[in-house]
């Protein structure tokens, strides 16, 4: 598949069959591509968890459903939960603060004070992202869907106990990953993708350039 089709196909899937499990010599191929992203200082301060048994999946919707119940009791899954439960794996993506601090900490970047005022952008996380980007991408060239969504940090506690997670790495995403069952596409899509002219601009920022988000800051 050329790069380009890729990136128009890729989506987010919200529903799987759940008796497709994905092979692990394809989950290690993905994660072969993220460690190809790029990263501020070659820190690579990144780590992907991934969860492939029904046990490890299932630990991980208890963790989080009883983290964000807590003591309210429980309540029927919406669509949205029911169709994620459905993916056969999951990969948590985790960002490292700490190894980009010691990296520019080198001899050849200086920064010894590991000042984080010294950083425009947290680019642990940013780094994370990009990576997790290529997992997507790989997704979709390999036939399989994909969807990327935030841990609620009122369950990452639950979460961390759960697997041994560090408290050094901090949670970025999580990408849910199989083979795709019919589901319902996000109703955001409505909006539209705004075209390249109303989001870039040529050699300097103009009123106009900034006009619709002024006047729809949603």
């Amino acid at each position: 598949m050329e790069f380009s089709e890729v990136v128009r196909r890729r989506r987010m899937v919200r529903s799987y069959q759940s008796g497709r499990p994905v092979e692990r010599t394809l989950i290690t191929d993905l994660l072969e591509l993220a460690i190809r992203a790029p990263s501020a200082g070659f820190s690579q301060g990144w780590h992907f968890l991934v969860l492939d048994s029904p046990y490890e999946i299932s630990q991980f919707w208890d963790a989080t459903a009883s983290a964000v119940v807590g003591s309210e009791g429980a309540t029927p899954p919406d669509r949205w939960l029911v169709g994620m439960r459905s993916a056969p794996a999951l990969i948590l993506a985790l960002s490292d603060k700490q190894a980009y601090l010691d990296r520019y900490a080198e001899p050849d970047k200086g920064w010894v004070d590991r000042s984080e005022s010294r950083w425009p952008a947290p680019y642990w996380d940013i780094d994370t992202g990009m990576a997790s980007l290529l997992v997507l991408l790989g997704a979709t060239d390999r036939g399989l869907s994909s969807c990327w969504f935030g841990v609620p940090p009122e369950a990452a506690g639950a979460i961390r106990a759960t697997f041994g997670i560090p408290q050094r790495l901090g949670f970025v995403g999580v990408i849910s990953l199989g083979y795709g069952a019919p589901d319902r596409r996000s109703p955001s899509l409505k909006r539209g993708r705004r075209p390249v002219g109303e989001v870039v601009s040529w050699g300097r920022m103009t009123p106009a350039s900034t006009e619709r988000d002024e006047a729809d800051p949603s």
